[in-house]
């Protein structure tokens, strides 16, 4: 109640106003604020802050896909977050090529799906090196997919829907699911065409060709999550994951991992017609004494010495010492 004057101090006011005390143009200019213009039609639903929530999670998303693209295409991938921004749904649609690879992708548990866009160039060097070729995209790259390229194409989507949920799990548990895959923008129609709709375009080079990946994001599949989607939650979210659980679980993934291991007896130079004569029984003299130690490398790196012998009716190697990194 502290804004409320009371009566005396009103007529103290009226009182030095009459008395030309007080200049009303100069209050009315100090009173003034800036006025913001405010369309209805397309009202401001994705605020800064949650732009640059939703870029900081498709960082995290494109470095998942740099590094799960290039088992299944065999070429160095590279992703980053080109830009976000805010647009109606039909601004959206209206920008799409014809024919366009789109994956409507359901966001489970959310209400609502999202849209991945995926540029017909990138799309045929995928499929170039899905089928062995060297991955270069289409000179006219404007005819329609056949059914067994859009099946091959799906395969990756699904790659791509899955890898999702890592993401976004600081913000909520998601269990998204490939609806479908549309090559014509009329048939992707997923909300009214004057919904808003944030946009992130992801940028992806595969090997020499570059294009652009563009996730829609509706307000209306995002709105149960609006106030997540900011940067303090984002991160204090992310701390506390960041717990001896977390850090057990990498350990596992890691331990799991097949390394190549390879025990060298000896080596040996002959030349070329020695090699072409060499018959069964014939023996190759190694560089290398039966009572001395041979090298172990694991990958291509140096690791351990170790003497020849079997296990049961395998050959083996018993190690007799650890190369350190300095050795």
């Amino acid at each position: 109640m502290g804004d409320v004057l009371s009566q005396s101090e009103i007529d103290n006011l009226l009182a030095q106003l009459n008395a030309g005390e007080f200049d009303m143009e100069q209050m009315k200019g100090e009173d003034e604020k800036p006025v913001r213009d405010y369309n209805f039609e397309r009202p401001t639903k994705f605020s800064k802050e949650h732009l640059r929530t939703l870029e900081i999670i498709f960082e995290h998303y494109g470095r998942l896909l740099s590094t799960n693209l290039p088992v299944y295409l065999r070429k160095n991938v590279q992703i980053t977050v080109a830009s976000s921004e805010t647009v109606t749904f039909s601004e959206f649609t209206n920008a799409l090529s014809n024919p366009v690879i789109l994956g409507i992708i359901s966001f489970t548990p959310l209400n609502g799906s999202i849209i991945v866009d995926l540029q017909s160039n990138l799309g045929y060097a995928m499929l170039d090196r899905m089928l062995g070729g060297s991955g270069d995209p289409l000179i006219k790259s404007n005819r329609e997919f056949s059914e067994i390229e859009l099946v091959i194409i799906q395969k990756i989507l699904v790659l791509m829907t899955q890898l999702f949920r890592e993401p976004w799990k600081n913000v909520i548990e998601l269990n998204p699911v490939l609806s479908r895959l549309e090559t014509n923008p009329q048939f992707a129609q997923v909300i009214g065409p004057n919904e808003m709709v944030a946009i992130v375009t992801l940028n992806m080079k595969i090997g020499d060709t570059e294009g652009l990946v563009n996730v829609c994001l509706p307000f209306f599949t995002l709105e149960d999550v609006m106030d997540k989607l900011n940067t303090k939650y984002w991160f204090s979210t992310m701390q506390e994951n960041r717990d001896g659980e977390y850090e057990a679980y990498i350990e596992s993934m890691i331990r799991r991992v097949e390394i190549p291991v390879k025990a060298v007896l000896g080596k040996s130079v002959i030349n070329v017609s020695d090699f072409m004569n060499l018959q069964v029984g014939d023996c190759i003299r190694l560089d290398t004494k039966v009572d001395q130690d041979m090298d172990v490398y694991v990958g291509n790196i140096r690791k351990f010495t170790a003497l020849p012998g079997a296990n049961k009716d395998n050959y083996a190697v018993r190690v007799t010492s650890v190369l350190r990194e300095e050795e």
